[in-house]
């Protein structure tokens, strides 16, 4: 029997398709992640923008042309969401972004085998260890979020912050079998298993011999402390994807963002004083409700004084059931104007880091090989290409020129 499991939104949906592969795979099943024919398909869904939801419900509609008669099982984000437009669409079962291990407990009944739900104490679901086929394995670390913030569904859907068990997540760092282990979830900055916070569960991995990475975090959760803890690392990869939003304080404010302009420069400060040569990373919303032209360039002039190494631009999408569905939207002609300016400083940013970074030498694990060269990244996430077949290997290059979207290396040692 095969079974297709597709995926749709964020790394953590990722990883939990990689846990559902896993399962099937224990019950005997052919497992894909490309949508395909097959017998049962496990669609992972997402709901972040209207159009993820859109592209969600289209989904199944999707997979039944591959297979008319397959069994469908929906889960994720879209269809917590909204569960009867999938069950509408005569699927086998549809949940949401939480209770997932119903969905495996309900695989197992239907095409043999046991499984059982496991939940720690404070409600974290404990899903089977991922199948992780490339370099760098997603290791999940909490499920949920507690900040609200007013244009996001997300809280709404994957419920309130669950922590795992960091004994949990050490044994699978150490056991994973990849270069580099990258630390996820939907609100990591908000880590607390008894007391074990983002710092302590650093410090717990400081034994395992792998570049560790983090991903997105809230600026509020930096300070001296986790980044005294990250530094003891063997391997810490020193990029941090700092959420922003916005540089406007108004517009911070009716976001329900946790913190003003001049804090969030302030951790970037405090980011490069234990790690100089850091590369910073943010997300900033175009036109949000009320974005006047000067918070707009607020958000502009931030872009440079934070010295981003990459910024993800995104227009406002209004998602019933949030506080900013209320508001008064922003016309979608200004929204794209301030969008498009977003991109092009951030363009500029990532050009000015990487070049300031020619002549460096950096490890870097490589992955995919096409065209004559293959790709990797350094712990900053720049991505460096190299002449021939590197593909696994970790070696470190020399940065030679700007090329693409990163630059050329050259290797100089295995």
């Amino acid at each position: 029997m095969k079974a297709c499991v597709f995926t749709l939104g964020c790394k953590v949906n990722e990883v939990e398709s990689a846990s559902f592969m896993a399962a099937l795979e224990g019950m005997g099943m052919e497992v894909t992640e490309r949508l395909c024919p097959a017998d049962i398909y496990v669609l992972n869904t997402c709901a972040v923008t209207r159009e993820a939801e859109k592209k969600s419900r289209q989904l199944v509609a999707r997979a039944r042309r591959y297979n008319p008669s397959a069994q469908v099982f929906v889960v994720g984000c879209a269809s917590g969401k909204d569960e009867a437009a999938f069950l509408s669409k005569g699927v086998q079962y549809a949940g949401g972004a939480q209770g997932k291990n119903r969905l495996l407990a309900e695989l197992a009944k239907r095409f043999g085998g046991t499984y059982c739900c496991t939940e720690n104490a404070l409600g974290y679901e404990e899903l089977p260890a991922p199948v992780q086929p490339r370099t760098r394995a997603f290791i999940k670390i909490e499920d949920g979020c507690n900040n609200f913030c007013s244009y996001c569904i997300i809280p709404y859907l994957r419920g309130r912050v669950r922590s795992r068990d960091p004994e949990q997540i050490v044994r699978e760092a150490e056991n994973c079998g990849r270069a580099e282990v990258v630390l996820t979830g939907i609100n990591i900055s908000a880590y607390d298993y008894n007391g074990v916070r983002l710092a302590g569960l650093a410090r717990m991995l400081s034994g395992v011999d792998r570049r560790i990475r983090l991903g997105s975090v809230e600026c509020t959760v930096i300070d001296e402390e986790l980044l005294n803890a990250l530094r003891s690392l063997k391997n810490f990869a020193p990029q941090f994807h700092l959420s922003l939003q916005s540089g406007s304080d108004g517009v911070l404010k009716r976001m329900n963002r946790r913190y003003t302009r001049a804090e969030y420069l302030e951790k970037c400060a405090l980011i490069y004083r234990f790690f100089p040569d850091a590369a910073i990373t943010t997300d900033i919303i175009a036109g949000f409700p009320g974005e006047t032209d000067e918070d707009f360039a607020q958000s502009l002039s931030i872009i440079d004084e934070a010295g981003f190494a990459r910024v993800h631009a995104f227009a406002f999408s209004p998602r019933e059931g949030t506080a900013a569905f209320g508001m008064k939207d922003t016309p979608r002609e200004v929204k794209q104007g301030r969008l498009q300016k977003l991109l092009e400083a951030g363009k500029r940013a990532a050009e000015r880091y990487i070049s300031a970074r020619m002549g460096c030498v950096r490890e870097v694990i490589f992955e995919d090989y096409e065209g004559g060269y293959t790709a990797g990244y350094t712990p900053e996430y720049i991505k460096v290409y190299a002449e021939g077949d590197l593909s696994g290997v970790t070696a470190r290059a020399r940065l030679v020129s700007p090329y693409g979207d990163g630059a050329l290396g050259e290797v100089i040692e295995n």
